[in-house]
Order: C-alpha cells, then sequence, then structure tokens
C-alpha cells in the first residue's frame, strides 16, 4: 500500500494525517509540562511548550476480528510547558547537530553544558554484543495493585485546588492537596463533551482501565477516578521534576552513561507492560517525568492499548512510529522496542534519526530506514540501535525469542544492575531541585479558570459512555 493510499484512508481531506497538539492525544488530556504531574496536555496555546505535535488520529481496526505511597511524582499527560528546571545533571554534552522542528518553541537550550569525553578502544569495539545479566523476573506488583483496589472512592470534595500545572483540548491538569491525607497530587480534568466530540471516548477509557491494571516504579499510579456531569476526573501521582524532554533539551544531548541510565529504566517498563500484553505505543522524551529522586515515570497511557496478538490502529506520534505502523499492517508489541531505539537515538544526538517538516517525507524516510549515525556514538549503541531500528520484525531485538532479555543482555548495558535498578538503587544521573512538597517550580503557569467542577444535577448525556468512571 502506497504512502499516499495510507494518508488518504488516515485523512481524505489532506495529504498528511490530522496532528494534535499532545493534549489530543487519545486518551489523556495532554497538559502543558504536568502529567507530566499525573497527566498529558499539551497546551495549544502556549507557545513555550507547544512545539511537540502529537498524532491524534486513529484508523478503526480493519483487518478480521480474530497505606498509600509517598506522592513523589507528578505524572500530567500534558504537553509540555516547563518552568525552570533546576538541579545538578553530570555530564551533559554540547551538540552541533540540526534540532528538529518538534523543538523549535522550545526554551533556549541550557546554559551548563559539559563536553563528553568519547574514548574508545579498539578492544572497545571488538567487544561482544551481549553480556551477562542477573536480572531474572518481570516486577511483582500486586503490592500496590490490592494497595489501591482497598482505597474508598474518591470525590472531588477529597482535593483543595490549588493551581492550574497545565492545559489542553480536552481540559487541564491541577495541581491538588488531599483533605485526607494532605498529600499533593495532580487530577486530569478532562470535558466530557470535548471527548465525544473528538472521538477519544475508547481511548479514554482504555487509559483508566490499563492505569489501574498495572503498578510499577516507572510507571504513574492512577489513585481514582470520578465523574460529574461535564467533566472526567483522574487522580495520579504528582511527580514535580518535570519532563526529560526539557533536560534533554536544553542539555542538547546526554552523554552515553546518561542516556543508559534512562533507557535502562524505560526497559524494565515496557517489560513489564509487555508481560500484561500492554502496548504503549506513545513512547518519547516528553512522556518521561522525572520524579523527586530522578528516576523516570512513563506518563500519558492515551494510546496504550491491551493488545494479546495483533492490532491495526494508526496512533502515535510521527517520528516514532514503526514502519509497520505506517504501512498499517498488522502490528504487536515490537513497536515499543522500535520506539526505544529512537528515543536512544534521540537521547545519543539530540534530535531522533527520523525528522522532516512534511510528515508524508518523515514517514518515507522511516520506510527506507537509512540512518546517519554520529561518529562520536559509541559502537556498542550503535549496534544496538541497529538491532532495534530494523523493518525485519524477525531481527528486531525485543521481538525475538528472549524478548527483552536479549535487549538487557546486550553489550550497551554491560554493568547495568537491573535488579538494582528497578528497586531504585541507582542514583539518577539528574536529581530536579525540588524546594519542599508541592513544589511546582518546574511548571509554567496558567490563566486560572473559573469553569465549575462538581455538578451533579443538570443534564448529562454522555455518562454512559464513560459508566467504569
Amino acid at each position: 500500500m502506497s504512502l499516499n493510499r495510507i494518508l488518504e484512508m488516515v485523512n481524505p481531506h489532506h495529504d498528511a494525517p490530522t496532528i494534535d497538539t499532545v493534549d489530543n492525544k487519545g486518551a489523556s488530556c495532554n497538559v502543558s509540562s504536568s502529567d507530566q504531574a499525573a497527566v498529558s496536555t499539551n497546551p495549544p496555546n502556549a507557545t513555550e511548550t507547544n512545539d511537540v505535535t502529537r498524532m491524534s488520529i486513529d484508523k478503526p481496526e480493519q483487518a478480521p476480528a480474530t497505606p498509600e505511597p509517598q506522592m513523589d511524582t507528578q505524572t500530567l499527560d500534558t504537553a509540555k510547558g516547563q518552568g525552570q528546571q533546576q538541579g545538578t545533571l553530570e555530564s551533559v554534552s554540547t551538540a552541533t547537530t540540526p534540532t528538529p522542528t518538534r523543538y523549535a518553541a522550545e526554551e533556549p537550550q541550557l546554559k551548563q553544558k559539559v563536553n563528553t569525553k568519547l574514548d574508545v578502544s579498539d578492544q572497545q569495539q571488538q567487544q561482544q554484543s551481549y553480556s551477562k545479566s542477573s536480572y531474572t523476573s518481570v516486577f511483582n506488583d500486586q503490592g500496590v495493585l490490592q494497595q489501591r483496589q482497598n482505597r474508598p472512592k474518591l470525590k472531588l470534595t477529597d482535593f483543595h485546588m490549588l493551581r492550574t500545572l497545565g492545559t489542553g483540548s480536552f481540559g487541564r491538569v491541577h495541581l491538588v492537596q488531599s483533605r485526607v491525607n494532605v498529600r499533593y497530587y495532580a487530577i486530569k480534568v478532562l470535558k466530557k463533551t470535548e471527548v465525544v466530540r473528538l472521538k477519544q471516548v475508547e481511548h479514554t477509557n482504555n487509559e483508566k482501565h490499563i492505569l489501574e491494571a498495572v503498578g510499577h516504579p516507572f510507571i504513574v499510579n492512577l489513585w481514582g477516578t470520578f465523574q460529574d456531569d461535564n467533566h472526567l476526573f483522574m487522580v495520579m501521582d504528582y511527580i514535580p521534576g518535570g519532563e526529560l524532554f526539557s533536560i534533554l533539551r536544553r542539555s542538547q544531548r546526554f552523554p552515553d552513561h546518561v542516556a543508559k541510565f534512562y533507557a535502562a529504566e524505560v526497559v524494565l517498563a515496557i517489560e513489564y507492560l509487555h508481560s500484561k500484553d500492554i502496548i504503549y505505543r506513545d513512547l518519547k522524551p516528553e512522556n518521561l517525568l522525572l520524579d523527586a529522586q530522578g528516576h523516570i515515570k512513563i506518563t500519558d497511557f492515551g494510546f496504550a492499548k491491551h493488545v494479546p496478538d495483533i492490532t491495526w490502529t494508526l496512533c502515535g506520534t510521527p517520528d516514532y512510529l514503526a514502519p509497520e505502523v505506517i504501512q498499517s499492517k498488522g502490528y504487536g508489541k515490537a513497536v515499543d522496542w522500535w520506539s526505544l531505539g529512537v528515543l536512544v537515538f534521540e537521547m545519543l544526538a539530540g534530535h531522533p534519526p527520523f525528522f522532516d517538516d512534511d510528515h508524508l517525507k518523515l514517514y518515507e524516510k522511516i520506510l527506507a530506514g537509512r540512518i546517519k549515525y554520529p561518529s562520536y556514538f559509541d559502537p556498542n549503541a550503535k549496534d544496538l540501535l541497529r538491532r532495534l531500528l530494523t523493518s525485519d520484525l524477525s531481527k528486531r531485538f525485543g521481538n525475538l525469542r528472549k524478548g527483552a532479555e536479549d535487549v538487557k543482555c546486550h553489550a550497551w548495558f554491560e554493568g547495568v544492575d537491573f535488579n538494582r535498578l528497578l528497586a531504585r538503587q541507582h542514583r539518577p544521573p539528574y536529581v530536579p531541585s525540588i524546594r519542599g512538597d508541592g513544589d511546582a517550580s518546574h511548571f509554567d503557569r496558567y490563566p486560572e479558570s473559573n469553569e465549575q467542577y462538581g455538578l451533579q444535577s443538570g443534564p448529562d448525556p454522555y455518562r454512559h459512555f464513560f459508566s467504569d468512571f
């Protein structure tokens, strides 16, 4: 099937798919820089954070049917509006490569830059592609899930609204404080009318159900949901460190050991999701938040889906789409491993391996698969990327018989103790400067809304769409 035909199927009135700001993304109300609190809503009107676009299309499948933890993180599926990022980043390097268009409206790059020393010996270049791994099992989530199940039903009056962390086309994300335990959370508020109008009912319900079914150190927690006549509410962790995207943008690119740390935590999260037959489908720096200790939290599960075998839905962020998604082929978990390759490349180079202002040309580049690796890339990193960024599913790491073990045992991850990493016993390379509980300095200021929440007496023609909220 030609690219033109694919695009016509998605959007018959244009030559490229419709792209929304992050907040139109699937099930989550993308908010600027905070689902980064606990939700994701990219602010369509916040120029400083609205440089990333997210594909909001979701082509229907056409194939035959076959005591509560401390709130130390925030998960807003919002856009990028980040306030000043503070803290210390170890060995952040500079880059001379051009910046992709989706960075155009971003803030100036980080002033503190430290050149990375890349000294690769001949012996390292000849190193084998595999190393030993002591990691043996997937994270046991039963304790976290049981803890959430035993919680009483939450309601709006349980919280004191403090400030807006981000806004989007679906609604906004608020920083709130519990009147019960005095802890801070992020509440993602979605307008029912907009969710229905933009045909995101399935995505919104998917996000709720998937987040309720997962519990992992590197994935944001959903503590409860409720609704009034006009809005849907999702109560999530407040993750105060902001987006990894902002740190990467300011440092231009990460040194090898920094990229490796974040990639390793992402690998553990992907492995966990895949063990539950969940495909994430929207991996990128904007959806990786940093908690108060500097560990990642994956947020914005609007495109996540339970897929035991394959699916045909065309959705995701253009720069990160796998070839099989663009070609409208049935695809499965392998798409997340492709996205991991794009993420690692972007962290190391400061830009994704494929980018173009024209989405049609971008897709042509992805299908062609020609990648130019910077000379400063570690040979082991290049080897892993070649094994992830291959269109041949029979060769793509993560999709082979050993699954995630092939990725974790690769030579680039040599020395990484995945058991200690899972236990959060490794000190992250960057620790955000947090002035105390409820500190929101890593998020931009937005005008507050006068919209009333909690109305329960008026007509609600959409409640039946969200019966599980």
